[in-house]
């Protein structure tokens, strides 16, 4: 069903939420397998490609560069150009609302031998790429941005890319990506420091790709490559998207569901530690690799949930579910505190300030803090969301509603398609009540 004409959801409360569900492909993981498949040499078969606006974009702008992609949406097949086989005859590239399409990308673009300009929609075109700018002149990238750190993002091409030794001033997993990526045609080996470890997803993407990344501690070094080689991708089931529907199911009485094929990746799972700290009834089962990616079954049960500390440690590792996490705490017995969540304040919309709205039109208790919030556990009242064009926002305040005391409308959801086109389906096929307004 296609959230193209209807931009409005309304959730009515739930009695239980029970059965399986088959979660669309990682978004992180789509984006890496279509980006490295281009510029490899030969064929790639990508299975289970998430089919959404962010990742589509990302194949729209490598068709726009000369790469023949065929998306019959169970198999995505593309013929690789080589490192250095794309062109552009329009300079001007469109991202959408992508910004880890733009973020990866300004690294590869910044090899290449043409100009291009990377823009999107009004969105991205305000988030924020001077971290990504700074490295990648060092690197003799002849790149930049606008005096606000703000796309667009304008590259000369045919540069002589230098390898460097680099720590990250800030944890992003999209910096270190688009580092790797320039790195691949740096002279020398480039050096990556990251003090707190980010998704590793492009580093286990570049081994199936037969070009290795090692990894020394805190330092990952990266090597010119020659080639990359195509291959077979399965993509895991997304864990961010499985957040949502794992909170649904401790929330909700009389609930148990299970998620299989979803990648549980250390390197984004922090969430599951969370869950199970204030007393969630989560479990991983037939853990295995796919593709490099550790895979498993979740299981999800209802639960009675307490407040805690968020352990700062976890937050960043955490970040995308930190939405749906607070909707859970907000129904947890006492207080939980949020802190070192300021990153979430540059996403697709101030996701902090975002909440707090949220739950205090809902009627949540709940204090503002600079860097996160304190909530005190509640009941939902129903009401209005503004999800303010944020994805996370709206399927977020979706699960609110199935435990609400009256229905919830959230507005502005057509974001949801550049992450899970399928939600609204997935949710009524796990006994969510919830449809379009």
């Amino acid at each position: 069903m296609s959230l193209k004409g209807n931009t409005n959801f309304r959730i009515e409360p739930s009695n239980s939420i029970i059965g399986k569900a088959n979660i669309p492909g990682d978004k992180s993981i789509s984006h890496r397998a279509i980006i490295l498949a281009a510029i490899a040499d030969g064929e790639s078969r990508i299975k289970n490609f998430l089919q959404g606006e962010d990742t589509l974009a990302t194949i729209r702008v490598f068709q726009k560069m000369g790469v023949n992609i065929k998306n019959d949406r169970d198999i995505i097949i593309v013929k690789g150009v080589g490192l250095h086989g794309l062109r552009a005859e329009n300079p001007t590239l469109d991202f959408g609302n992508s910004g880890t399409s733009v973020r990866l990308l300004s690294g590869l673009l910044s090899a290449q031998n043409f100009s291009s300009q990377l823009i999107g929609d009004a969105s991205l075109m305000k988030r924020p790429m001077s971290r990504i700018i700074n490295p990648l002149q060092k690197m003799n990238a002849k790149i930049n941005c606008t005096d606000l750190g703000t796309l667009p993002i304008k590259i000369e091409g045919g540069q002589k890319i230098e390898a460097i030794e680099y720590e990250l001033p800030i944890f992003s997993a999209q910096l270190k990506s688009c580092l790797l990526l320039a790195g691949l045609y740096a002279e020398g080996t480039t050096k990556i420091i990251e003090n707190t470890a980010t998704r590793d997803h492009t580093e286990r993407m570049l081994a199936n790709f037969s070009h290795s990344v090692i990894k020394k501690g805190n330092q990952i070094s990266i090597k010119k490559a020659d080639r990359l080689i195509g291959c077979e991708i399965i993509v895991p089931g997304d864990f961010s998207s499985a957040a949502y529907f794992i909170v649904a199911a401790i929330l909700t009485p009389n609930s148990n569901i299970i998620l299989e094929n979803v990648g549980v990746n250390p390197t984004r799972n922090a969430m599951i530690k969370i869950m199970k700290s204030m007393g969630a009834d989560v479990e991983l089962k037939n853990e295995r690799l796919e593709s490099g990616e550790p895979v498993a079954t979740i299981y999800a049960k209802t639960s009675k949930l307490t407040g805690i500390d968020i352990p700062e440690e976890l937050v960043p590792v955490a970040i995308d579910e930190l939405p749906i996490i607070l909707v859970a705490a907000a129904c947890a017995k006492g207080k939980t505190r949020l802190s070192g969540a300021t990153e979430l304040r540059v996403k697709e919309s101030d996701r902090i300030q975002s909440m707090l709205d949220g739950f205090i039109s809902l009627g949540i208790k709940v204090k503002a803090l600079e860097d996160g919030m304190i909530i005190e556990g509640g009941q939902y009242n129903g009401g209005v969301i503004n999800s303010n064009d944020d994805h996370r926002i709206a399927m977020a305040f979706s699960i609110a509603g199935i435990i609400a005391k009256a229905p919830i409308i959230i507005n502005s959801c057509k974001n949801v398609a550049t992450s899970f086109p399928g939600f609204i389906d997935t949710a009524k096929h796990l006994g969510i009540n919830i449809d379009y307004v």
